[in-house]
């Protein structure tokens, strides 16, 4: 990616040492924690110009337009930075519902119960309807 044209508010990021920082996608609607994903420089400042959630996948090496696949886009509503800088918070409006490639709402659908992880949450759609697989 170009650095040169790069606006200033990049370089406030903390990036880690692979040149990625977490974020946090929130449902604008219901608050709801929808996922974590990994972003980088470019697909940061894409999401921003765009208005769309873009990660770095980490397993393709590649940037992964969150929806691309399945059309659950995440419109990009409103962008924070944490107080150490090393952590964002997209807030999003989640198309279609499903914010998980496991057919769900939000990728936090299991829970702790009498030392075992427990889903406690609806698959909604089946993720070979969602990506052909």
């Amino acid at each position: 990616m170009n650095t040169e044209r790069q606006p200033a508010w990049l370089d406030e990021i903390r990036w880690n040492e692979e040149g990625l920082v977490p974020a946090v996608a929130q449902e604008q609607s219901t608050g709801k924690v929808l996922m974590l994903a990994w972003m980088n420089r470019e697909s940061l400042l894409l999401s921003v110009q765009e208005g769309r959630a873009i990660y770095w996948s980490r397993s393709r090496q590649k940037l992964w337009r969150k929806g691309e696949e399945s059309g659950n886009v995440q419109l990009l509503k409103e962008l924070r930075l944490d107080c150490d800088q090393d952590v964002l918070l997209l807030i999003v409006e989640q198309i279609g519902g499903i914010a998980c490639h496991t057919g769900r709402h939000h990728c936090f659908f299991r829970q702790l119960q009498d030392n075992s992880w427990v889903n406690v949450e609806p698959v909604l759609k089946d993720p070979k309807s969602l990506y052909g697989k």
